[in-house]
């Protein structure tokens, strides 16, 4: 009875509280493991203990002793010096910083409506913290003293390069705005940040929404087995066994769009897959490019730009729009003379077997397959018994043990984020600790499409003087295995491993002091060169031969079929450079617009490519409503630097192929020191012609492509 009374006076008092509005008792710190020290292997997050209920209290909680490190800075009585206020603004916010990075890295990787939810509520709340740092006008008039002294502190490059940006980004974040001018710069600010936010939620919304079910074995015809298995499975998951399930995940879209013989199920998948965002409905992405171009517009007319590229691109090594310009427009028209030749090819592959309609967009990867099998006796499909993910990165793992004489030690007994995430602890040749590393691989509806590189705790040296070890992450969406297979990796699937590899390098290597300089923290156009530079590697024949052998049968990989490969492997480079640069046109259209009008995205896009003279069996890599580089991650006014980066990989890359040797340490020795370790401590061109001894030359770069 005693029992039962307690229950019911529980009950009541919660009735109570609710009706009354009264409110819970503060979640104490210790009870909330994200704000307390991560007893864990390495100090990783404790994922198994983190809740969706633990994140909102946690950055209130962050965002007030983030404001009272301020605080003190703005309390010191000393007169503003290098260390008492541009180092002590480095290193407040560690705690809000480590919370940001699980909760983002979660969003994107392993997210839920309920993250989704609390991400719309604290990304505004974010921005507005933000906002009062750059906005606070005594802090600002601290970090400008210690800047207009800079040339008798006697500082070191990595130091100086701490204090220029330190003062840039409270210029660039409105600090010099006149006071009547910062509420509106505040409100953009703030907008932007629930804008960008949805409009990645709306795209992988719309992806995960599409399923093209096929029920008839006739329409599966000319799909490799393994694929018709995935789709087998896929729909097993959904509960439609028989049946078969594609998605516009890219490991099941883009092969569907390569082998499958039905054209109207090419389209219709196509269809959906490009009209993403486009649809009118509650996931349309229309008024939100809208309002993200007129609203940055705005912002950048606020600080004296005359549009949006101008001031994202004075810092970075392009400078100014024209400069990104005139590296598109050297390219295009090679590129553009190439695809029409392609197209032509493709063309009369599809009149030889009595097609009786021109080339479009739904066709141009099916007869391209066609066309590299008739002139080159290759086939794709043929690559991937060799290629299973196992090998890859076994392959991976011996190209940077020959490159830098890392070792990675899969750890099992560790708190990971998702059961599919695997963990690396990765250490030198002395066996000296140099960070730990996630890879996950596999495409879910939690996770967002693509491959990035991420950090959950970057590499530096904390206040007191210890090196802070990197914990980063890989994450991707490659082809599952299946019953029947391991997971077989397409020629790109392992070329993008390669890459987000590279990155991974740059921070694992990372030999910085201040968190805002380390790893990849540097210009737009220049963090791509690690990840870039590595793709180069997985098609030379040496490194084929240390990991490329049969699933089945553990043969290598043929010389014959290697052969195959690099003869075909400049066919298709038209529309591959194409598809890309017309995205990045697009991109730069959007962005240096100086007045910014009412405007339709649609029409807009459409003229932008009309500009360039795309063609018609062309669309550009991404269109506007699911561009997510320009409209919700990091790429806006930047998506021309994997192409302006290119030309720097390939340049570098021929430094190996001069000496000889790909794997010669002394020179991987000074790609290390001058490049991975350096983060953004540098003029990024400085750190380059240390490494190369001179500019990067683009002719390696037209070489690669087939361009000259």
């Amino acid at each position: 009875m005693r029992k039962l009374f307690l229950l019911f006076s529980s009950f009541i008092l919660i009735i109570f509280l609710f009706l009354t509005g009264c409110k819970q008792k503060e979640q104490p710190m210790e009870e909330n493991p994200l704000l307390v020290e991560f007893k864990t292997p390495f100090n990783v997050p404790p994922f198994e203990k983190i809740k969706n209920e633990h994140f909102l209290p946690a950055f209130q909680k962050a965002i007030e002793l983030h404001k009272k490190e301020i605080d003190d800075i703005l309390k010191n009585v000393e007169e503003p010096n290098f260390q008492n206020t541009i180092v002590a603004l480095e290193y407040s916010g560690r705690l809000l910083n480590q919370i940001s990075n699980i909760f983002y890295n979660l969003t994107s990787a392993n997210t839920n409506p309920e993250l989704q939810s609390i991400a719309k509520e604290v990304s505004p709340m974010l921005a507005k913290h933000y906002n009062d740092i750059s906005l606070n006008e005594k802090l600002f008039e601290r970090v400008k003293k210690v800047y207009e002294q800079k040339d008798k502190l006697n500082l070191n490059a990595e130091q100086n390069k701490l204090l220029e940006e330190t003062y840039k980004s409270f210029v660039r974040g409105g600090a010099n705005l006149p006071p009547e001018l910062r509420q509106r710069f505040r409100e953009i600010n703030e907008e932007l940040s629930k804008l960008t936010l949805q409009f990645g939620d709306n795209v992988l919304g719309e992806t995960n929404k599409f399923k093209l079910v096929i029920e008839n074995k006739e329409d599966l015809s000319g799909l490799p087995q393994n694929l018709v298995d995935a789709a087998s499975e896929t729909a097993k998951k959904m509960g439609m066994e028989g049946k078969y399930v594609f998605t516009l995940h890219n490991p099941s879209l883009m092969p569907f769009l390569t082998y499958a013989d039905n054209r109207e199920l090419r389209e219709k998948i196509w269809r959906a897959y490009s009209n993403r965002g486009n649809n009118g409905d509650s996931l349309d992405n229309n008024e939100i490019i809208k309002k993200i171009v007129k609203l940055r517009n705005e912002r950048a007319k606020l600080l004296g730009y005359k549009s949006h590229a101008h001031f994202v691109l004075e810092e970075n090594m392009a400078k100014n729009p024209k400069n990104v310009y005139d590296l598109l427009n050297k390219l295009w028209k090679p590129a553009l003379e190439n695809a029409k030749k392609e197209a032509k090819l493709l063309q009369q592959m599809a009149n030889l077997e009595g097609a009786k309609f021109s080339i479009q967009p739904w066709d141009w990867r099916y007869y391209a397959e066609k066309v590299r099998k008739a002139k080159y006796d290759f086939d794709e499909e043929a690559l991937k018994p060799y290629l299973s993910l196992d090998n890859v990165r076994n392959g991976i793992f011996e190209v940077v043990k020959k490159l830098y004489g890392l070792k990675f030690i899969e750890i099992k007994d560790i708190p990971k984020y998702h059961p599919e995430a695997i963990c690396y602890e990765v250490k030198d040749e002395n066996d000296n600790h140099i960070g730990l590393l996630y890879m996950d691989f596999y495409p879910r509806e939690s996770k967002r499409g693509g491959a990035w590189m991420t950090s959950y705790r970057k590499q530096y040296i904390d206040k007191d003087g210890k090196f802070v070890y990197p914990v980063i992450s890989i994450v991707c969406n490659f082809t599952r295995p299946t019953a029947e297979t391991p997971a077989l990796l397409t020629y790109d699937e392992a070329e993008t491993f390669f890459h987000e590899f590279g990155h991974a390098l740059h921070g694992l290597l990372s030999k910085g002091s201040y968190p805002s300089l380390t790893g990849t923290s540097t210009p737009r156009d220049f963090v791509e060169l690690p990840s870039q530079i590595m793709e180069n590697w997985l098609a030379e024949e040496e490194v084929l031969n240390l990991f490329a052998k049969h699933y089945k049968t553990g043969e290598a990989i043929p010389k014959e079929l290697i052969e195959k490969m690099k003869s075909a492997s400049k066919f298709n480079q038209g529309f591959a450079t194409v598809e890309y640069l017309a995205a990045s046109f697009l991109d730069m259209d959007y962005h240096s617009l100086e007045e910014v009008k009412d405007f339709n995205p649609v029409e807009f896009e459409a003229n932008s490519m009309k500009t360039i003279g795309l063609i018609s069996e062309i669309i550009p890599r991404y269109k506007s409503q699911y561009f997510q580089h320009i409209f919700s991650g990091g790429y806006s006014a930047g998506y021309y630097s994997y192409i302006w980066a290119e030309v720097l990989d390939s340049d570098a890359f021929a430094a190996f192929k001069e000496k000889n040797s790909l794997f010669d340490r002394e020179l991987a020795h000074s790609f290390r020191e001058n490049i991975l370790s350096k983060g953004g401590s540098e003029d990024p061109m400085i750190l380059y012609k240390r490494f190369r001894g001179k500019e990067p030359s683009i002719e390696h770069l037209l070489k690669k492509r087939g361009l000259l």
